[in-house]
């Protein structure tokens, strides 16, 4: 009985390893016909699909699959051309469904979607240069009724202030817990929210008290970097291209877009400011700030900061620019960074 037994069990798992033989088979039939195709395309163009059929098998009809999204069909092996505009800039995954003979197969392919828009440069002027807090690690930066608000990091060493921008004098602050590493912050309806770097939690306060209101988990398994608001959403970094549209009162995703130039993604998207409906990005270790269309991720324009560093005293705890922070009062834009002695109020040349 137990030789049975085990002679079933061979059978069965031969019988297994056949099928999946099979499959292997029939999904090598058939390849996406990459001949002319790009690597990368840009939002205007069309991209045009069509199957490689080596061993000449009757095609009944094909579906064609974006990102798991139905893209289209065409009957036999006849092109199928889709429009790129409105789709997410990065990775387009294709997937191809072949009906023939009775049977069916799939077979996959990817192209890169990168934006239309190359960056332009632009020049800055320095109006007045601040002390800033050379023990602060600069995390988020942002005005808010004319008072600067800071976040810091680092861990047993993270905080949420209020600074007078003009002494860097410190007079209003509440630390964090130790097993805290503080990232960005971004006010809005008279709250202030303030992201961790691993912990995977969010605090909300009072803009007026510092009065912790509550704590919030993200939304998905991401890291937390940069914070800002358009008055309606939140925006959200994650150290990666992605910047995520939040709903300030759920928490949860709203929509996302991938930040891209016109030939490649940009990761690491750290500190965030909203000025004048764009989001302006620092590039983490970069010394450069990305001005991001928020709609579709496409970087309009760049803004080299590597002067200010320069201009920074140096010291072991030296780091990089991190600090993007809008004053609409006076229509300038502060910048500093990790444990500088300075920051600098600049204006954009027009």
């Amino acid at each position: 009985m137990k030789t049975l037994k085990v002679l079933a069990f061979i059978s069965l798992a031969a019988a297994l390893n056949s099928c999946k033989d099979d499959e292997t088979v029939k999904n090598n039939l058939f390849s996406i016909d990459t001949s002319a195709m790009k690597q990368q395309y840009q939002p205007q163009e069309t991209l045009s699909l069509k199957l490689v059929n080596a061993k000449n098998k009757e095609i009944d009809s094909v579906a064609y699959f974006i990102n798991d999204t139905r893209a289209g069909s065409v009957k036999g092996n006849a092109p199928l051309d889709i429009a790129l505009n409105g789709k997410k800039f990065g990775y387009q995954n294709i997937k191809a469904v072949v009906y023939y003979d009775g049977d069916n197969a799939e077979t996959t392919g990817r192209i890169e979607l990168v934006s239309d828009v190359k960056p332009e440069l632009l020049e800055y002027e320095i109006v007045n240069v601040y002390p800033h807090d050379i023990q602060a690690y600069t995390q988020g930066l942002e005005f808010y009724r004319d008072t600067l608000y800071e976040g810091t990091g680092r861990y047993q060493h993270s905080s949420l202030r209020k600074v007078n921008y003009k002494t860097g004098e410190v007079y209003k602050k509440v630390e964090q817990e130790d097993r805290y590493f503080g990232e960005g912050i971004t006010v809005i309806n008279n709250k202030v929210y303030q992201l961790t770097w691993r912990e995977k939690t969010g605090f909300i306060y009072d803009a007026d008290t510092f009065e912790k209101i509550k704590e919030f988990n993200y939304f998905k398994d991401i890291e937390g970097w940069g914070l800002t608001n358009d008055g309606t959403h939140l925006y959200q970094s994650d150290g990666t291209e992605k910047i995520w549209k939040l709903d300030p009162e759920t928490l949860k995703e709203v929509d996302y877009v991938n930040v891209y130039t016109n030939n490649s993604k940009i990761k690491a998207v750290n500190e965030l400011e909203w000025i004048d409906g764009k989001i302006y990005g620092n590039v983490y270790q970069q010394d450069a700030i990305a001005i991001i269309n928020p709609a579709t991720g496409a970087v309009e324009h760049i803004i080299n900061f590597t002067e200010l560093k320069q201009q920074v005293t140096k010291h072991p705890d030296l780091d990089v620019l991190n600090g993007i922070a809008y004053n609409p009062k006076t229509k300038t834009i502060f910048v500093t960074g990790k444990n500088w002695d300075k920051m600098f109020e600049i204006k954009i040349k027009q």
